[in-house]
């Protein structure tokens, strides 16, 4: 038997894709949503749990309310980042576009190293839009 926990964090962010074809080389922004998806590597907890959910919410969503919600998410050496310091503007820069993939590949990342004393990230899911999603699985 396998159990798992989902807890859902949102944040809104802006980014651009600098080689994008389209529309979304332009700044622009997101209301993102994160599902991160655990199993505890010992099983239930006294209470019945894998963990309380406002660990997660402490942990995971701590590190997205810092890093990158209310921020500009943008790719390394792109030209924005001169004027969002100069305006002293939030901003997270990634060595990578950020596309919902590589955001999602990125937070589990992450998350991993948060909490990797005692849960195992089993799924991360990045909702850029409503109806659109990027998944990472381990």
């Amino acid at each position: 038997m396998s159990i798992t926990i989902t807890k859902r964090l949102e944040i809104d962010a802006g980014h651009r894709l600098l080689k994008h074809e389209s529309k979304c080389r332009n700044v622009h922004g997101h209301r993102y949503i994160f599902d991160f998806t655990v199993a505890s590597k010992e099983g239930l907890d006294s209470v019945g749990r894998i963990v309380d959910f406002s660990v997660i919410k402490e942990k995971l969503g701590g590190w997205l309310d810092a890093n990158w919600d209310h921020a500009m998410i943008v790719q390394e050496g792109d030209p924005l980042i001169d004027w969002l310091k100069a305006h002293e503007q939030k901003f997270y820069s990634v060595p990578f576009s950020p596309t919902a993939e590589n955001l999602v590949e990125y937070m589990a990342k992450v998350a991993s190293e948060l909490i990797r004393d005692w849960l195992e990230v089993i799924e991360v899911v990045c909702y850029e839009t409503p109806t659109s999603k990027a998944v990472w699985k381990r």
